[in-house]
C-alpha cells in the first residue's frame, strides 16, 4: 500500500472526518440553549451552581477521558476509539428524554463527556495522522470549523424546537438520529495508523522522538515546557470562559428579558462565529505562525465578554457574540497545532491528550466558579470575572510562549 502524507493526498478520507466531527459537534449543541433552561423551568433549580453542575460533569469527564485517550488510541487503533465514543453517545438524548431527576441529567452529561473526548479527540488526531507538518494549522481550522458549525446549528435548532413545542422531549429526538449518523460515517473512515507510522519514521531525521512515559508527557505539557505549559494554560482559560457562557449566557439574556429564540439565536451566532472563522484562522496560522493568534485571540475573548455586559441592544449582543467566537476562533485550532508542532509523533496523541485534559477541565472549573459567584454576586459580576482569565493568559503567552511553528521541507 502506497501511504501518503498530506491533505490532498488523502483528500476523500479528510473530507469525511470533517463530516463526521460535525456530527459530533451536534451533540453538544442540542444542549447549549435548552439544559440550562430545563434546569430552572422542569427541575426547579433556584441556584446558578446546581443549574451548572451538568456542565462541570461534562467538563471533568470530557478532559479525563481526553487525557487518556491517545494510549487507548495507540492499543485499539484511533477508527475503533471513534466507534467508541459513539457508543456512549448514544445513551445521552435518550437519558435526558426520560429523566425524572436531575441527576439524571448529570449523568447523561458524563457520557456525553466521554463521546466528546473519545470521537472529537480521534477526529482531531487522524485528521493530523494524514497532514503535512504546515499544514496542521488548516487540518485542525478545518476540523474545529465542522465541530463548532454543528454546536451552532444544533443550537439553533434546539432552541426553535423548544419555543415551538417545549424544552423537552423533543428537541432531544435529534439527538437519537446525530449518533446513527455519525456512526455510519465513522464506519466507512479509515484508520490512520499507517499514515502515523510513516511521520514517526520521517521525524527520526528530523530530531530524537523517543517515547516518553506517561508521567513525563503529563508533566511536560503540564509545566516543564514553556511553549507546551503555555499552550496548555490558554486553552484551559479558552474552555473555562466557555463554560461560563454555556451556563450563564441564557440566564443572563432571559433576565434581559429576551424569548427562548432570540436566546438561541445569540448562543448559536457565537459557536457559529467561532467555527466560521476557524476556517481562516487554522490557515493563517500555517503563515504568520501561532503566537500571534494566541496572545490576541486570548485578548479579544475577555474584551468581547466585557463588552456584552457593557450594551443592552439585541444588535450589539450579537456583535458581542461575533468577537467572542472570532477570539476563541484565534486560539482554538492554533493551539493544537501548537501541540502538535512541539511534541514529536511518537508522543504527539498524549500530549494532545494532556493539553486536551486541562482545556476541557475549562468548562468544570468555568461552571463551577461561575455558579458560585453567581450565588454570591449575581450573574454579571460572574461573567465579568470569569474574563480575567483569558486575559491573563494573553500575557502569559505574550511573555512566555515561543513561536512554535518550524516549516520542514517534504514532511
Amino acid at each position: 500500500m502506497n501511504i501518503k502524507i498530506g491533505i490532498k493526498e488523502n483528500i476523500l478520507q479528510f473530507i469525511l472526518l470533517v463530516v463526521t466531527n460535525l456530527f459530533v459537534g451536534s451533540m453538544v449543541g442540542i444542549e447549549r440553549t435548552v439544559l440550562p433552561l430545563l434546569g430552572e423551568e422542569q427541575f426547579g433549580l433556584a441556584s446558578a451552581s446546581a443549574a451548572l453542575s451538568f456542565i462541570i460533569s461534562f467538563g471533568f469527564s470530557k478532559a479525563i477521558v481526553n487525557y487518556f485517550a491517545g494510549k487507548i488510541a495507540d492499543r485499539l487503533g484511533r477508527k475503533k476509539v471513534l466507534l467508541l465514543g459513539w457508543t456512549f453517545g448514544l445513551f445521552v438524548p435518550i437519558l435526558i428524554i426520560y429523566a425524572h431527576a436531575w441527576w439524571v441529567i448529570i449523568a447523561a452529561n458524563i457520557l456525553l463527556g466521554i463521546n466528546q473526548g473519545l470521537a472529537w479527540s480521534m477526529t482531531v488526531n487522524m485528521k493530523i495522522d494524514l497532514s503535512k507538518a504546515d499544514q496542521r494549522g488548516t487540518a485542525v481550522g478545518l476540523n474545529e470549523f465542522a465541530g463548532y458549525s454543528g454546536v451552532a446549528l444544533m443550537a439553533a435548532i434546539s432552541g426553535f424546537i423548544a419555543s415551538s413545542y417545549s424544552l423537552r422531549p423533543e428537541p432531544f429526538y435529534i439527538g437519537i438520529g446525530i449518533v446513527i449518523i455519525g456512526i455510519v460515517l465513522s464506519l466507512a473512515v479509515k484508520d490512520t495508523s499507517e499514515h502515523l507510522r510513516l511521520q514517526i519514521k520521517k521525524s527520526a531525521a528530523h530530531h530524537n522522538g523517543a517515547q516518553q512515559s506517561a508521567k513525563e508527557v503529563f508533566a511536560l505539557t503540564t509545566w516543564k515546557n514553556r511553549s507546551l505549559s503555555s499552550i496548555s494554560f490558554a486553552g484551559l482559560a479558552t474552555n473555562l470562559k466557555d463554560g461560563m457562557a454555556w451556563g450563564l449566557f441564557p440566564l443572563f439574556f432571559t433576565v434581559q428579558g429576551l424569548s427562548v429564540g432570540q436566546i438561541g439565536t445569540i448562543v448559536a451566532i457565537y459557536p457559529a462565529a467561532w467555527g466560521l472563522f476557524q476556517l481562516f484562522t487554522g490557515v493563517l496560522s500555517d503563515r504568520v505562525g501561532r503566537k500571534l493568534l494566541i496572545t490576541y485571540g486570548m485578548w479579544t475573548q475577555a474584551a468581547a465578554i466585557w463588552i456584552i455586559l457593557a450594551v443592552n441592544q439585541f444588535g450589539l449582543w450579537m456583535m458581542g457574540a461575533i468577537l467572542l467566537g472570532l477570539g476563541t476562533a484565534m486560539v482554538y485550532p492554533t493551539l493544537q497545532a501548537a501541540i502538535s508542532d512541539v511534541a514529536p509523533p511518537e508522543w504527539r496523541a498524549s500530549a494532545m491528550g494532556v493539553y486536551r485534559f486541562w482545556r476541557d477541565s475549562g468548562y468544570a472549573f468555568g461552571a463551577l466558579f461561575a455558579g458560585i459567584i453567581a450565588d454570591l454576586l449575581g450573574v454579571s459580576w460572574a461573567i465579568g470575572l470569569v474574563a480575567l482569565l483569558p486575559f491573563l493568559a494573553g500575557v502569559n503567552s505574550f511573555f512566555r510562549l515561543k513561536e512554535t511553528l518550524v516549516k520542514k521541507a517534504n514532511e
